[in-house]
């Protein structure tokens, strides 16, 4: 199972990010950080080091579960070997507050490349990563801070009618408290 390969550090430091970078990141020194921007969920920042580049998203308020499944499903679209995601390394707690996941750093250009290319190897990985147990995944995610709920369900139209439109449409019900929208839409 996915969850059993993935650990979860205690923030033993003022730092856990540079700690973790300076021993398992297998990196002698920072040698630079930069912010990169394009969240409002998240803060990100690139850290070189003499060992390369990492990628780290930090959250002030949300605590490591976030990025767990995060982390989760990076994993399992890295493992379909169809479709280029960063490899997520640590997932922890920062000491005054929320978490912080460090991945693999991947430079990409200005260019949105090939759309039908990329909807291929999106196709790709989906077929390569079936799984007997139907729709669904192992953890809950998130998409920013919503939750995102994963059951199994036997087939693709009950798996995305009830856990993707129809969780966000309750959710547009329980926030706004009209459930005409939910129940035309369920």
């Amino acid at each position: 199972r996915a969850a059993s390969r993935l650990s979860v550090v205690a923030a033993m430091s003022d730092d856990p990010i540079k700690e973790w970078i300076l021993t398992e990141g297998k990196a002698t020194q920072i040698t630079g950080t930069s912010s990169i921007g394009g969240g409002c969920i998240n803060a990100a920042q690139r850290y070189d080091t003499d060992a390369g580049s990492f990628f780290v998203k930090t959250n002030r308020r949300i605590g490591p579960a976030m990025f767990e499944g995060e982390a989760l499903g990076l994993k399992a679209m890295y493992d379909t070997k169809s479709i280029r995601v960063p490899l997520p390394y640590k997932v922890g707690s920062l000491p005054t507050g929320g978490s912080f996941i460090i991945m693999e750093f991947i430079q990409f250009g200005r260019s949105r490349g090939d759309q039908s290319a990329l909807g291929r190897k999106l196709a790709e990985m989906h077929k390569s990563a079936k799984s007997d147990k139907g729709y669904g995944f192992y953890v809950e995610n998130t998409i920013g801070s919503t939750p995102q709920i994963n059951t199994w369900t036997a087939d693709w139209i009950e798996f995305y009618s009830k856990h993707r439109l129809g969780y966000q449409l309750k959710l547009i019900s329980q926030r706004f408290g009209d459930s005409a929208i939910y129940e035309k839409g369920t």
